[in-house]
């Protein structure tokens, strides 16, 4: 490598000092909110139950929501305003619904729902950031993996065990569920194994597809195997279907990566499936597909049961939802949860708030999955990394519901993946370039002569006048040969 390149040795005699490499640390809000997330913190105020995670997006949500409408970071977006709108929705039908409930349930909602967004929003704006937090998410997982194992083979969680010992600290029950394959379903530090099962999904595609860059093929299988079994020791089907969908997209990807088409094809392999269950089955498609993605057969048609008779509270309250009250059910149905995220959301807050809902999210999948990010390859494979996460995760909430930390991480996570609808992957290149030399060229290893004083400067300074005497040297190669 000549010292005339533009790498990063001329940048060092052009500063006079070797530039400190890159921490590629997250900004203090989001490593704060990633350990509260994993931590199970909670304490009550008085008639409130406050967690971890809710106090920091309380303190954040207002200051926060207020930079985001004046656009400092970035343009207003679609997604924002059906977001909005989605939470003044829940609003209104808690108060149609629940009018004495209406500010403790709604204030919860959208601390957790709005300032969740909000805080990936506003603080993953661009490549290194998001780079950093896949890295904190992979971490924060392998990290936990042998107290998951621990958990499964002893039903133990050993994190809720330490801080339910802390005076003054509330943490989530330690649930006693039944065995699954001989195991213990891991819970970890959350309020059900389902949600350890899809903390740990977030991570695989994201951490497989999204690394590409930093990471060669063999510490990614490795790392993300990890994850993987992580996220299996949950044992509960959503989570074992959001990574297999995941895996599935990595693996089509791979195998028809030469196609430029593949993803219509297999869109127009989805439709045609979808048609042809509708046809030979007496059951929607959709339960056809949650029925087949669980355990037994008891999950699967207590899930189709609860499917049908949701869809029978829906048409019979559209406009504002069932809100908190209870919704009608067969009576041998003991239990009033839904295995279903999108199905309780429309339950609970009628067509118009999933309505909402849904709009700002496909049309955020939508745009993101239409940019063009050819001419930078970083870009492109963190933008696929989202949207395999995503992708896989839509499927799953159709089959499990969420709430509490993981519905404030699940969108906190989407929020951070707005950057992509706005980007300019031109400047977002030369930003790299400038801000961060040590990511653009490897360099070798200085070795400083004592006679220089350790003075970096010197040292390239003088090999720059050594190869410039080296150029302007004109030497007869017939003068040096010994038989001239």
């Amino acid at each position: 490598m000549s010292l005339a390149e533009p790498n990063v040795f001329t940048t060092i005699s052009r500063q006079g000092q070797l530039p400190a490499k890159p921490t590629f640390l997250l900004p203090w809000p989001v490593l704060i909110y990633l350990a509260a997330v994993i931590l199970p913190v909670g304490f009550h105020l008085g008639p409130l139950y406050l967690t971890a995670t809710r106090l920091l997006l309380i303190a954040m949500i207002v200051p926060l929501g207020v930079n985001l409408i004046r656009g400092k970071y970035g343009r207003l977006l679609a997604t924002d305003v059906f977001f909005l709108l989605h939470f003044c929705w829940i609003v209104v039908a808690l108060a149609v619904n629940n009018p004495a409930q209406v500010v403790q349930n709604a204030g919860s909602t959208g601390v957790e729902f709005l300032g969740g967004y909000i805080l990936g929003r506003a603080y993953i704006r661009d490549k290194v950031s998001f780079v950093a937090l896949i890295q904190s998410l992979t971490a924060i997982v392998i990290i936990c993996f042998p107290l998951a194992v621990v958990e499964a083979w002893t039903g133990k969680s050993v994190l809720l065990g330490l801080f339910d010992r802390l005076p003054g600290i509330s943490t989530p029950v330690d649930l006693a569920i039944e065995r699954r394959l001989g195991l213990e379903r891991v819970q970890m530090s959350f309020e059900h194994p389902i949600h350890w099962g899809l903390f740990c999904s977030l991570a695989t595609a994201l951490c497989f597809v999204g690394l590409k860059d930093n990471y060669g093929l063999r510490p990614r299988i490795i790392i993300t195997a990890l994850i993987c079994l992580s996220g299996l020791l949950a044992l509960s089907s959503g989570a074992i279907l959001a990574i297999a969908l995941q895996l599935g997209m990595i693996s089509w990807a791979a195998l028809f990566r030469a196609n430029s088409n593949r993803w219509l094809i297999l869109l127009g392999l989805f439709a045609v499936s979808y048609g042809i269950v509708d046809l030979i089955s007496n059951r929607a498609p959709l339960q056809v597909f949650m029925s087949y993605a669980t355990f037994s057969a008891h999950s699967a048609y207590w899930r189709s049961t609860i499917f049908e008779w949701g869809m029978v509270n829906v048409w019979a309250n559209p406009i504002f939802g069932l809100g908190l009250r209870d919704w009608v059910r067969p009576v041998w149905m003991h239990t009033p949860s839904v295995d279903n995220f999108w199905l309780l959301i429309t339950m609970r807050y009628g067509i118009a708030g999933f309505a909402f809902l849904a709009a700002g999210y496909v049309l955020a999948l939508w745009r993101i999955g239409r940019r063009s990010f050819d001419g930078d390859a970083g870009l492109w494979h963190l933008r696929r990394a989202w949207m395999f996460c995503f992708l896989g995760l839509t499927f799953t909430l159709t089959t499990v519901h969420i709430w509490g930390a993981v519905y404030a991480l699940v969108f906190f996570f989407f929020g951070a993946g707005m950057w992509f609808v706005t980007v300019d992957a031109d400047q977002e290149a030369e930003a790299q370039r400038t801000a961060n030399p040590w990511e653009r060229v490897k360099p070798r290893p200085l070795v400083f002569s004592r006679f220089s004083g350790d003075d970096p400067t010197v040292i390239i300074q003088g090999h720059q006048r050594s190869m410039q005497s080296r150029q302007h040297r004109k030497v007869d190669p017939k003068r040096h040969h010994p038989h001239s």
